[in-house]
């Protein structure tokens, strides 16, 4: 399937259009689109504007709130308590973190669990940003059942990413990795474009494996790395959910649908670096990874996140690419 390359002014002000046809305020607005176009600049089109038209259908079902900003309880001086009441996901994750990253100036360390929130988006963005004010963050969210045990045929984990974001100079380092092999809005993205899958990638719905993204849209996806990514997906299964008080499994539901409240869980951990911090040793360290011998002349060393720089610098300049009716379907929610 071809693709469009859009203006990202255009694109930018299309979606907000989108949002506010639907009756979401425009600060609101702003803060969800934003999150969506970075996704879409770094070439993570699963977690970019691909998803627009669903969380406007959520808020026009009464599914979504797009004004609230959650309620925020201190459960002792170092953790805080969300309930999302199904407000938009970067509205509550943010409002969160500004809470958080004032506690733990004070404490050392602070933590968010939220509950009742709907999807965040691409997790290393808020990685990116604490890390750029100087503090430490851990990112946690769970997903509906995705992810097929190690040896088995049925979904039955969530994608369950995390994000790490560390001081450094004059980038910060970031880590966002799902502990699946891919993501599901990734499978979803293959499908717009008729693009088949790679091997190994997913199961269909019997449990077989597929290469057909419409195929594995109704099966499942696997861990990465084997028995040890399941064994750590599961485990952030449990640990979010204990700490947020959300459903785990095939009970989580409304990330990606525009039928069921969102009960997944996130947890946001903060931490405060040392006296002095490491940023300009943290940037020496990966800049000397970067310049370590590679395996092959034509690939050099790189440390996660150095992709998605560069390509963010090619849409600035080239435009965002596009599937031609994910756009089609914005554009039409711009002018309703």
């Amino acid at each position: 399937m071809s693709e469009h390359f859009i203006n990202v002014d255009e694109a930018r002000r299309t979606c907000v259009e989108a949002l506010g046809n639907a009756g979401v305020p425009l600060e609101h607005a702003r803060v969800q689109v934003d999150l969506l176009m970075e996704a879409q600049l770094r070439g993570r089109a699963s977690h970019g504007l691909l998803r627009l038209p669903r969380i406007v259908e959520r808020v026009r079902r009464g599914i979504a709130d797009p004004i609230t900003r959650g309620e925020l309880c201190w459960r002792g001086n170092s953790l805080l308590h969300v309930n999302g009441r199904q407000g938009l996901g970067p509205v509550i994750a943010f409002h969160a973190l500004e809470q958080i990253t004032l506690r733990a100036k004070e404490t050392g360390v602070a933590v968010a669990s939220i509950e009742q929130c709907n999807h965040l988006g691409m997790i290393a963005l808020y990685a990116e940003r604490v890390a750029a004010q100087g503090q430490i963050l851990i990112a946690m969210t769970t997903s509906e059942a995705l992810v097929h045990p190690w040896g088995g045929r049925t979904a039955m984990i969530g994608t369950n990413p995390v994000a790490i974001g560390v001081p450094a100079a004059p980038h910060p380092f970031v880590l966002d990795m799902a502990t699946s092999l891919i993501s599901m809005g990734q499978v979803h993205d293959y499908a717009h474009r008729g693009t088949p899958l790679e091997t190994g990638w997913a199961l269909d719905a019997n449990g077989d494996p597929t290469l057909d993204a419409t195929a594995a849209k109704q099966g499942s996806i696997a861990p990465f790395g084997g028995a040890k990514g399941y064994a750590l997906g599961l485990a952030f299964e449990v640990l979010v959910a204990s700490l947020t008080a959300s459903a785990m499994g095939v009970e989580v539901k409304g990330t990606l649908d525009a039928e069921h409240p969102c009960n997944k869980g996130d947890v946001f951990i903060v931490i405060e670096p040392a006296a002095g911090g490491a940023a300009t040793q943290v940037g020496a360290y990966l800049d000397a990874i970067r310049r370590s011998p590679p395996q092959r002349a034509d690939r050099p060393v790189l440390v996660p996140g150095d992709r998605a720089h560069r390509q963010r610098a090619r849409s600035l300049e080239d435009g965002i690419s596009i599937a031609p009716d994910v756009w089609r379907s914005i554009r039409e929610l711009a002018i309703s």
